[in-house]
């Protein structure tokens, strides 16, 4: 059977955020066929209901052959280590991967949700460093286009003795106020230029449109679709690697 070129593959993106789950159809090349679906993430979810509701929401795409998904916290193949912004400590060791496999009928393949959202947006030249703000504080690195081993510097320690997450997630946003909230992502871009010495960052995530000021030449904003986007990518690389 010939392979399918990149603009006829379908894939179904799923990405999994603290607040809303989404999912689309995209292509080979990342590009989105049609709108993307929404639905609220269940409070403390259980594993089952996770991947339950996740089912639900990717019922009325058809046609795709492979399923790439974006999680909010470690993973190692296929199976949940963290995951600090959905509140259910039964989720880590789970089997995430194989769970949606069996429910979509599909290969999935699940990775950082920072990282799916990374694929859909760096430039593939030197280490670009890629943060989300949403519900809470996403990362991942990336060396001339591929993905190194991911750390999770969400529950690292960053100012006063509160973590990314407590600083910088949602709760701290809604807590502090605008003003307060842009000052302490200022202080993380110098934080982590501090820490990696990325040639580029990229800044995503539902509350980088709250980012108010001037960015140096060196960070940018980049649109939260591309966590979906990456997810055509998610599976070039691990072909890449397997």
């Amino acid at each position: 059977m010939a392979k399918l070129s990149p603009a006829r593959q379908r894939i179904l993106a799923l990405d999994i955020g603290g607040t809303g789950l989404k999912a689309s159809l995209i292509d080979g090349n990342g590009k989105l066929i049609g709108k993307h679906l929404w639905l609220q993430t269940p409070h403390r979810p259980a594993p089952k209901k996770l991947v339950k509701k996740l089912v639900e929401l990717a019922a009325p795409l058809t046609g795709y052959t492979q399923v790439a998904a974006g999680f909010p916290g470690v993973i190692r193949r296929g199976v949940i280590l963290t995951s600090p912004t959905l509140g259910n400590p039964k989720l880590n060791g789970f089997n995430i991967e194989k769970a949606l496999a069996a429910g979509l009928g599909k290969p999935v393949r699940v990775v950082n949700d920072a990282e799916m959202q990374g694929y859909g947006t760096i430039r593939g030249r030197g280490l670009e460093m890629v943060v989300t703000l949403g519900t809470g504080f996403g990362s991942a690195l990336f060396l001339d286009g591929h993905s190194t081993p991911h750390l999770e510097l969400s529950t690292h320690s960053f100012r006063h003795y509160e973590t990314y997450n407590e600083q910088l997630g949602k709760a701290a946003f809604d807590r502090i106020g605008k003003r307060k909230w842009n000052h302490r992502v200022l202080k993380m871009i110098e934080s982590l230029y501090a820490l990696v010495h990325f040639d580029h960052l990229h800044i995503g995530g539902g509350n980088s449109a709250k980012v108010s000021f001037k960015l140096p030449p060196h960070v940018s904003l980049t649109p939260n679709v591309n966590g979906l986007k990456g997810g055509a990518w998610v599976w070039r690389e691990r072909a890449a690697v397997s």
